[in-house]
């Protein structure tokens, strides 16, 4: 009796430490997704050195399909990086129809290029103490793209001779038996932009909870080291005479001032106003989307609890900028990073 006892309550403690997969050691980072020559505004300076995060995934550019020029880039970033110790991975966007119009020859070609073009940038751009061990790329893959994706991903990694690392969306991440299980290293788990943010009027399209839990109960292990990636934006998504416009990235303190809450997530504009190329008019709605501390804690814990994570795994935040980051203190954005290994 005392045995089974025992071996009883040895299952409880072993259950419930499955059911809260702590990390040991959090790898804290960054995304970098803009797309110009930069270097780092004072607030974002400040809060990777006060988060001790060193390392920084940069959008080194973009890949579309053109169908007289082929697979082309664009929306090129420049940096600068001279004065912050940081660990650098490249990564690039890949268009999903750039794998569903290229036969395997072009993504030969592909690999070769973009291989060649984050060792120029980072040539032209780094100090020779910046050394790039990674590649990230990040694609919304599909059912029909996703043999030429892989085989791009396999092609990259014998040309590069690099770690490499894509982003997973929560689709692929809940039905890999259909979507398969990336030919990298590793993965990012994409932890935001769950929804269609015009046909979901009542939900937050950046992170929704409820929504995040469909695709992580019930799931088994991954049978790739997963990194995660949680959102620290907000954005505007205007709408004149109920058409979606545009979507505003900044000024929100100052819109907000402009406007009154009539539902949640929805106001209503109260005082023309032009912010960048937006003429925004009386009258106007707005579907202010934003990702409290609270929130992200919620989605913190449920990783926790469904994902079993490995002692030593990245944690990513999307996205090194001041604007969105003055919604949050330095204390906020550590303790993000610190509710993984508690």
């Amino acid at each position: 009796m005392k045995k089974m006892l025992l071996l009883g309550m040895l299952s409880i403690l072993l259950f419930s430490c499955k059911n809260e997969n702590k990390i040991e050691n959090v790898e804290r980072a960054f995304y970098y997704w803009k797309a110009s020559d930069w270097r780092l505004e004072q607030k974002s300076d400040s809060i990777l050195k006060s988060t001790n995060a060193k390392k920084l995934y940069v959008k080194f550019f973009e890949v579309e399909h053109n169908e007289l020029m082929g697979n082309i880039p664009f929306s090129k970033n420049r940096m600068r990086i001279y004065d912050t110790v940081v660990e650098i991975i490249p990564t690039v966007f890949i268009k999903n129809e750039v794998f569903l119009k290229s036969s395997f020859k072009d993504l030969d070609l592909l690999a070769d290029n973009i291989n060649f073009l984050i060792n120029k940038y980072k040539t032209e751009d780094f100090e020779k103490r910046v050394v790039v061990k990674e590649f990230q790329m990040d694609c919304d893959w599909t059912i029909k793209s996703k043999d030429n994706y892989f085989y791009f991903l396999k092609k990259l990694k014998t040309i590069s001779s690099k770690e490499i690392s894509c982003t997973l969306r929560l689709y692929p991440y809940k039905y890999r038996d259909k979507m398969g299980i990336p030919p990298v290293d590793k993965v990012t788990l994409m932890c935001y932009n769950l929804l269609n943010p015009l046909e979901s009027p009542e939900q937050n399209s950046i992170l929704d909870v409820e929504e995040l839990s469909k695709y992580l109960t019930d799931v088994s292990k991954y049978p790739l080291h997963v990194d995660v990636a949680l959102p620290i934006y907000s954005w505007m998504q205007l709408y004149q005479n109920n058409q979606f416009q545009n979507v505003m990235y900044s000024n929100h303190e100052y819109l907000i001032k402009k406007m009154k809450k009539i539902d949640d997530l929805w106001y209503e504009v109260t005082e023309d106003v032009q912010v960048d190329d937006n003429y925004i008019r009386v009258g106007d709605k707005i579907k202010y989307e934003q990702v409290t501390k609270g929130t992200i804690d919620k989605a913190i814990s449920l990783l926790k609890k469904n994902i079993d994570f490995e002692a030593t795994t990245t944690v990513t935040l999307f996205h090194l900028d001041e604007a969105p980051l003055q919604q949050y203190t330095n204390e906020e954005i550590n303790s993000i990073y610190t509710s993984f290994s508690k």
